[in-house]
């Protein structure tokens, strides 16, 4: 099923929840943040790889090689981000997307464009931190 949205489209909560625009609007949105993701996880390969000239200064050595492993941790924080698109796009094609894995209720369309990947309600994700937080504490 491949839908039009128009191109200034917006989710509303005046239509029903996760029809068929709404949900052609979220793989749009995903596969587009997706595909930014995986051109910028190239680039940095492609500049890892012209950057190999040993840096005479220790000092200009440490500063680059600092940056290089800031520059590493970015990307694998990004690669589990591809993987929580990859099961929001699963969630969509299965009918589970917007919809909390805890209480099964719709998550709100507010917290799905700030969050496309979401996967609980901002309640069920608020108690789970508080959880979270007093099994830190303990």
């Amino acid at each position: 099923m491949n839908v039009q949205i128009p191109e200034d489209y917006q989710p509303s909560e005046d239509e029903p929840f996760m029809n068929s625009r709404q949900q052609e609007y979220f793989r749009a949105k995903l596969m587009k943040w997706r595909n930014e993701i995986l051109a910028d996880a190239s680039q940095t390969i492609l500049s890892l790889q012209e950057e190999t000239v040993k840096e005479p200064d220790i000092a200009d050595r440490a500063s680059t090689e600092s940056e290089r492993t800031l520059e590493l941790r970015t990307r694998d924080r990004q690669r589990k981000l591809i993987g929580k698109i990859d099961a929001a796009l699963r969630r969509l094609d299965e009918g589970q997307y917007g919809y909390c894995v805890e209480t099964g209720e719709p998550i709100s369309l507010k917290r799905l464009e700030a969050r496309p990947v979401a996967t609980l309600s901002l309640e069920a994700q608020e108690r789970h931190e508080r959880r979270e937080k007093s099994y830190r504490d303990d």
